[in-house]
């Protein structure tokens, strides 16, 4: 029985992302998980880090083109898809 590699993270937001994250942790560092289960939660902590870290990127994008220091300078549109 063949399953999916590239399961899609539904988007949440950036805190609930962060939350999920801390409970998989949790769930592997206790140790109980057999070890199919450990690494499904383990694939899915990956997926939601990535998320996380495209969304921080993108913040960080964002707080870089209000604070320019070239006030003559037009603001540039902001573009979720640049990174």
């Amino acid at each position: 029985m063949a399953k999916e590699k590239s399961q899609k993270v539904p988007t949440v937001s950036f805190e609930n992302s962060l939350k999920e994250l801390e409970q998989i942790v949790a769930r592997l560092e206790s140790g109980d998980l057999p070890l199919e289960d450990a690494l499904n939660e383990f694939e899915r902590g990956v997926q939601i880090a990535k998320q996380g870290q495209k969304v921080l990127q993108q913040a960080e994008q964002r707080v870089q083109i209000l604070l320019s220091d070239d006030e003559n300078k037009p603001l540039d549109d902001f573009s979720p898809d640049t990174e």
